[in-house]
């Protein structure tokens, strides 16, 4: 739609005025007025008509239009400013434009301020169960050992022994709540050194021998290289990030499963494979596997100790050295997790 200036309008309706008035004017020199005196009036009215238009045009685009521009613009704009804006023909082009951008740009804020809702909610209330259930159990233990358990030497090592499992989940999930804030807020600084990947891997199969063995899981790597890949990265962190994979593969395997780890090269990256045949994880879940709390089978989890943020910290630790984290999975079948690591020789 195109639209005019306030001065051309101002004109068009100054000329339509004039030319109305100048059409009496000569009706009434038809009956016997003089023609100079007609002349010289109608310049008069034109330029008296220009000016009066103008000017209410002008305030009336300024008064309804300003407050909008200004909410648009976030920014205030004078009278002066704005009878500029309206001369040129720029506001008028593109308030309308303007508008549609800004109606757009508010409904998408206001379905992220719906999503960080939501993911507040869900966080609040994630973080309240997890630590109602420890605190639950020390609260059971307690009042057991007060009401006589002390008492019985067998009831109350027992109890004190769960006491303490309780206390230790509780502040491996403070901990863990700690370590994504610092991640999040660049508080944790990364250590960069050069190390061997490989060997890193290796230290933690050998450090996971134990727990694989006791789930009767195979770990192993698939295609060692034949010699060493050495990366820049904060070793004590890659190693936090390749631990918490392996042993997700251990705890979701099935009996006599495995888990494998593989090494890609990718020109100056190096691609860090950790495959399991476990029990997977549904389509609909796969968008959600690095929020924190998520959990594939909760139950599983627990009983093993996860706290449900382990995931979430391998993606702001990868995310902190620029490099990049996926996942891809097929239920009952197994999960893939691969990360990439910039290489240094």
């Amino acid at each position: 739609m195109r639209t005019y200036s306030s001065k051309f309008l101002a004109i068009l309706v100054a000329i339509v005025l004039t030319l109305l008035a100048l059409g009496i004017s000569l009706l009434a020199h038809y009956f016997g007025e003089n023609i100079l005196i007609i002349g010289t009036s109608t310049v008069v009215f034109f330029v008296a008509a220009y000016f009066a238009i103008l000017y209410i045009i002008k305030k009336y685009i300024i008064d309804r239009i300003r407050p909008l521009y200004n909410t648009i613009r976030d920014l205030p704009l004078s009278g002066k400013k704005m009878e500029e804006r309206i001369d040129s023909n720029s506001l008028l082009l593109n308030v309308k434009y303007e508008v549609e951008e800004w109606a757009k740009s508010q409904l998408k804020e206001i379905e992220r301020l719906k999503e960080l809702e939501k993911y507040r909610k869900d966080f609040v209330g994630n973080v309240s169960h997890e630590l109602k259930t420890p605190i639950f159990n020390i609260q059971g233990y307690v009042l057991t050992l007060l009401e006589g358990g002390l008492e019985d030497p067998k009831i109350n090592k027992l109890y004190l022994k769960r006491t303490e499992k309780s206390i230790d989940r509780m502040v491996s999930i403070v901990e863990d709540l700690e370590s994504i804030t610092k991640l999040e807020s660049g508080e944790l600084k990364l250590n960069m050194t050069r190390f061997d990947i490989v060997k890193t891997v290796e230290e933690v199969i050998e450090m996971e021998h134990w727990q694989a063995s006791e789930s009767q899981i195979t770990v192993q790597i698939i295609n060692k290289p034949d010699r060493p890949v050495f990366v820049k990265a904060d070793k004590k962190r890659i190693l936090e990030v390749v631990t918490n994979l392996i042993v997700n593969g251990i705890k979701y395997s099935k009996q006599n499963g495995h888990v494998n780890i593989s090494f890609h090269d990718l020109d100056d990256n190096i691609i860090v494979e950790v495959a399991d045949n476990g029990i997977g994880i549904d389509k609909k879940d796969l968008r959600r596997v690095f929020e924190r709390f998520f959990r594939v089978d909760k139950s599983r989890s627990r009983e093993q100790g996860g706290t449900g943020l382990g995931l979430s910290i391998v993606k702001h630790i990868i995310e902190a050295h620029n490099q990049s984290i996926n996942v891809r999975s097929v239920l009952d079948q197994g999960t893939t997790f691969n990360f990439t690591l910039e290489k240094q020789k």
